[in-house]
């Protein structure tokens, strides 16, 4: 998708809000002049109904002149056909409309968020991503369908039915003009109060699908410490406020309605008072009046009822329009929040591996001390690096830095000679590969989990990587084509990292990153998992993160950090010889193996 919102203000206004949308709509143009033609048209099919019904009345019925009654009925059912046709094909235009534009911005928002930095992430619930995608997409839906794409078919039926009750009647309209300033004022009012209640809305069930994914991700845990009393109090206290806020709407909505209808029947009454001369006998020090005839009366009420319908539906389309509002501030909050990730750069080619780091400083916010400290260090193409330390010591930010996954490093970051800051993201993550702690499962195919569906990494890449990495067993138990269930349920803790290696070998990437990958392992597949990693070791440029001393050993260098500094680097034998703190850490991992 190619489409490209401008930039919000920080008080943007409704009308500007909407005007966002039109990136997203105007594929769709030919439809929209077609729904501008339709919709003047169908308002001046309405509007000349009630002009024949008066001329039927006072010209025919009232005269008892039956000539020429017959022409003016088939006129109007004519006109009544013709209007139908009209609205529907008003009705369809407007619902397809809506549809296509949903599509386009969920498609926009969802690779928008694709192509968001991870420090994005690191601040925001998954369900409240969720909610941006689903709940308030289906919002703007609902506007585009039922509200903004009428309302010029309604302002035009306002319009003329307030010119025809001119022409037919001044003084008349001229009452309702009095008595009008009252339904303006509650409008408005009304119109404020939904719109901060429809916010609150979109706030709150982003809020309760936030909880709802962390917990039903987490639900063996909660289990096992018996929390689900702890969490349903949790999701009651949410979806209260969700509730109170769905609650009032409902109310305001409900009043606005209400009123206009009311007040609708309060002006038929004072039309027929006035119009009937009645007033004048009412004691009222008002003129002499002249009764209106009966074919203007019945006329000029259905002028009124055609004037008040678009007011009258207008509360439940200030009701979508609100929400859509509150929806719209939400989803292009969610767009102006952070900048994409900027994948434009220099083309990588092939690295060889040879990295050099210089004066490396880094920290995840202006406001935030540097969690790493100056460090420098270089790998050598082929070469295996270990990077040991204390938690927070800053090992899986300086990887994270390496694949780009953060940006805004002081210093210098060189691969093959090329600034890292200068290079395409795109092609740099195509050789750079990062096995996380996280093993990520998708619920699709074992191909799929392995190949991604790259279309650069063929079906013999997959194979020859599943051997490679000794996965190759539970693609003989499975089949390549075996759906696997939610998060790899079906596989063990050690056959998931098996098939992360494979999708990491299969991609052929010239460096790779082993960030604390061998974490955690069943005693099963243990064994298989570091035949794997002495693979992967073995052919490639790899940087490791590891607690377990047997792939710590394989490394041709090791560098201890502490405090986002490099306090030792050597080799095993050589630190172990310092009896500094990589010695101390060695040390510990023993007792903690010994006491497990």
């Amino acid at each position: 998708m190619s489409q490209k919102a401008p930039p919000m203000k920080a008080k943007e206004q409704g009308l500007q809000l909407l005007m966002r949308l039109w990136p997203f709509v105007r594929e769709d143009k030919l439809a929209f002049f077609m729904m501008f033609v339709l919709s003047p048209v169908g308002a001046a099919l309405a509007l000349s109904q009630p002009y024949i019904i008066k001329q039927v009345i006072d010209e025919h019925i009232m005269t008892g002149a039956m000539s020429g009654i017959n022409q003016l009925l088939i006129m109007y059912l004519g006109l009544l056909v013709l209007d139908y046709v009209s609205s529907a094909s008003l009705t369809i235009l407007i619902a397809w409309i809506g549809a296509r534009t949903q599509v386009r911005l969920r498609e926009f928002l969802y690779q928008r968020v694709l192509s968001l930095p991870q420090k994005f992430f690191d601040t925001r619930p998954a369900g409240v991503l969720l909610t941006r995608l689903t709940n308030d997409i289906d919002s703007l839906g609902e506007v585009i369908g039922s509200g903004v794409g009428t309302l010029g078919l309604d302002l035009l039926m306002i319009t003329g039915a307030l010119s025809m009750m001119l022409y037919l009647d001044w003084e008349l309209t001229l009452i309702l003009a009095i008595l009008s300033p009252v339904l303006i004022v509650v409008i408005e009012f009304i119109r404020r109060r939904l719109r901060i209640y429809f916010t609150k809305i979109r706030e709150a069930i982003a809020m309760v699908n936030a909880h709802l994914a962390e917990q039903i991700d987490g639900i063996e845990i909660l289990q096992l410490f018996s929390a689900e009393d702890r969490a349903a109090q949790e999701f009651l206290n949410r979806n209260s406020k969700f509730r109170d806020a769905c609650t009032r709407s409902n109310i305001y909505d409900s009043l606005l309605f209400a009123f206009v209808d009311g007040l609708g029947s309060v002006f038929v009454a004072i039309l027929l008072w006035y119009g009937s001369g009645a007033i004048a006998q009412s004691g009222l020090p008002v003129p002499e009046i002249e009764p209106r005839s009966a074919g203007l009366m019945v006329a000029f009420i259905e002028y009124l009822n055609r004037l008040l319908m678009p007011i009258r539906d207008l509360s439940s389309k200030v009701a979508f329009v609100q929400r859509a509002l509150a929806s719209l501030t939400k989803v292009f909050g969610l767009v102006d929040a952070c900048e994409p990730t900027d994948i434009s750069g220099i083309s990588v080619g092939e690295l060889h591996g040879d990295i050099k780091v210089k004066d490396l400083h880094f920290r995840y916010s202006d406001d935030s001390d540097d969690v790493l400290k100056g460090i420098s260090f270089s790998v050598s193409p082929g070469e295996v690096v270990a990077i040991v330390g204390s938690s927070g010591s800053g090992k899986t930010t300086v990887t994270r830095l390496l694949d780009k996954a953060y940006t805004g490093y002081r210093g210098s970051i060189k691969i093959d000679g090329q600034e890292l800051s200068e290079l395409s993201v795109n092609e740099l993550r195509q050789q750079i590969i990062s096995v996380r702690q996280d093993i990520q499962v998708f619920s699709d195919s074992i191909r799929f989990n392995v190949q991604l569906d790259n279309l650069k990494v063929s079906n013999e890449d997959g194979h020859r990587a599943v051997q490679q990495t000794h996965f190759g067993g539970v693609v003989e138990r499975l089949g390549w084509s075996h759906v696997l269930r939610e998060r790899g349920a079906d596989l063990s803790v050690g056959e998931t990292q098996l098939l992360t290696f494979a999708r990491t070998m299969a991609h052929q990437p010239s460096i790779i990153i082993l960030d604390e990958a061998t974490a955690s392992v069943d005693s099963i597949t243990e064994g298989l998992i570091q035949k794997a990693i002495s693979e992967i070791l073995a052919q490639k440029t790899v940087i490791v993160i590891a607690h377990r001393l047997s792939t710590i050993q394989q490394a041709d260098r090791i560098l201890v950090l502490e405090a986002g500094e490099i306090v030792e680097m050597g080799t095993h034998k050589e630190l172990l010889q310092n009896g500094k703190r990589y010695a101390e850490l060695v040390e510990a991992g023993k007792s903690v193996t010994n006491i497990a």
